[in-house]
């Protein structure tokens, strides 16, 4: 059995082999340090491992940002506090959220304000601090649901893979709730299908709408029972409402 410092030496080049070249070099200051003889087995491992799992994690991290179309965005749920431009209700609202226990009961979240007023600001707070642990997709609404009507007609079975993987994934944002009137029938059902299966399952949905939901029915062909629906799985669980003076240069909607 190798000891010493051909142990060493057949340690570092087995990391190196196995794609790990950070636990390498970790191993390798860590040898050289005079306290190593110091340390007991344990606490070595947990400094040899450390390191490269905080790099697998953040890659994962990141690449559940890219998935989810938030890479790169600066919005932090630590600046969802109620201030001069603008109040968050019910009161503590915010850190309820931030707590994420909503994603893992599969709770719905309502968010309402008008323009301007910080409503997609928080939903891509959520989302970046929910890609810490979860699989998150962020989407604008319109755009979204035109692309998944045209997709069914084009191409169904990727149609398919679409929707399974936004009916799958831990917490969904649908971002600009019915901002325009949809005139399509078939968008209306798909929008449907979607909070519909993710509602059985349970998993979270986050909606962010400028509409108050009992005007919900004039967009979408004045059809109440679509509507009522919408409203029901939407609204079920947490409604937000954003209340502001003046708008903030960091919200885009």
């Amino acid at each position: 059995m190798l000891t010493g410092k051909k142990l060493f030496n057949t340690l570092l080049t087995e990391l190196n082999e196995m794609g790990l070249p950070g636990m390498s070099a970790t191993l390798d200051e860590m040898y050289r340090s005079p306290k190593f003889q110091e340390l007991d087995p344990l606490t070595a491992i947990a400094q040899l491992v450390e390191p490269e799992y905080q790099k697998k994690m953040n890659k994962r991290i990141q690449s559940r940002l890219r998935i989810a179309h938030l890479k790169g965005c600066p919005q932090e749920l630590t600046n969802c506090f109620d201030s001069a431009e603008r109040i968050y209700l019910p009161a503590g609202i915010t850190e309820t959220l931030a707590a994420l226990d909503f994603v893992d009961a599969g709770l719905n979240i309502c968010i309402l304000g008008p323009s301007d007023s910080g409503k997609s600001y928080l939903a891509k707070a959520i989302g970046i601090a929910a890609c810490n642990s979860y699989r998150v997709q962020y989407h604008h609404c319109e755009p979204l649901l035109e692309e998944l009507v045209a997709l069914k007609v084009t191409d169904y079975t990727k149609y398919q893979k679409r929707m399974k993987k936004l009916c799958s994934t831990a917490l969904l944002i649908l971002d600009d709730f019915l901002l325009h009137t949809i005139t399509d029938e078939r968008e209306v059902k798909v929008l449907f299908e979607i909070l519909e299966k993710r509602a059985e399952i349970p998993l979270s949905t986050v909606v962010c709408s400028q509409r108050e939901p009992n005007s919900w029915k004039a967009m979408i062909l004045n059809d109440e029972v679509s509507a009522n629906s919408l409203m029901k799985r939407a609204t079920k669980h947490y409604t937000v409402c954003l209340l502001y003076t003046s708008p903030s240069p960091r919200d885009t909607r």
